[in-house]
């Protein structure tokens, strides 16, 4: 099971993510590649292409993700398109990726 959790922030703004697990036999998941190159994709275009400054963890079979500053229209974009495609990706595989927004205060 691959678990994704997306932290909203009090406006609705995505300002993080975490995704744990995997899905099938390590290495072999079309649906773990997949969900992994758009979390990584998403943390390098944030922190390389935008220069925004993020806290982040990263190991096999564990990502966390958080903007440091508050999210703007560019780290918006990037991590909204994040979250489509692994929306998509999920419509494979219903009962391997488990998608849950979490609204902050």
């Amino acid at each position: 099971m691959i678990d994704i959790q997306i932290f909203r922030d009090a406006e609705g703004h995505i300002c993080g993510y975490s995704v744990a697990g995997h899905r099938g036999k390590h290495g072999s998941s079309i649906v773990c590649a997949g969900i992994s190159v758009l979390a990584q994709s998403a943390l390098k275009g944030i922190g390389e292409h935008l220069s925004r400054s993020v806290d982040f963890h990263v190991e096999s079979g564990d990502l966390r993700m958080r903007l440091k500053d508050k999210p703007d229209a560019l780290t918006d974009a990037i991590l909204e398109t994040m979250l489509i495609g692994m929306k998509d990706v999920q419509g494979c595989d219903l009962k391997g990726v488990r998608i849950s927004e979490i609204q902050e205060v």
